[in-house]
């Protein structure tokens, strides 16, 4: 495993993809870097020679934007920023509810978490 901005990536796949797998780099920022090293058709990382590794890994921390923790930071310190002001999304936030707008009568199991069974909730016929 081939170490890049202190992630491992796996060493059998193409530098494009592996590099997906340090936060805050997707598809753009992974094409932008691997054309900035001047990699020639898109090698997998096992095949890459220490020296071309290490400009994949200076590319990646100069690229000039936010990766891994510098960026998991910077996106807590705005949702406590949002919480602290006690602003709509901030409350959604506390809650743990969808912050966006969607609904949360069905759908929101992913916020909202498992299921809890409630006593009493059974609704009853009404008697004639």
């Amino acid at each position: 495993m081939a170490r890049v901005a202190g992630v491992d990536i796996p060493n059998n796949k193409r530098v494009e993809f592996a590099l997906r797998y340090i936060h805050g780099v997707g598809p753009t920022i992974a094409k932008r870097v691997v054309e900035r090293v001047g990699l020639e058709s898109n090698p997998r990382i096992k095949d890459l020679t220490d020296d071309e590794l290490n400009r994949v890994r200076e590319a990646v921390e100069r690229s000039g934007y936010l990766i891994e923790g510098d960026l998991r930071r910077e996106v807590n310190q705005n949702i406590r920023r949002l919480v602290d002001i006690g602003c709509y999304r901030g409350v959604r936030h506390r809650r743990s509810l969808p912050t966006r707008g969607q609904r949360t009568r069905t759908n929101a199991r992913t916020r909202r978490g498992a299921r809890k069974t409630v006593a009493g909730r059974r609704r009853t016929a009404t008697k004639k």
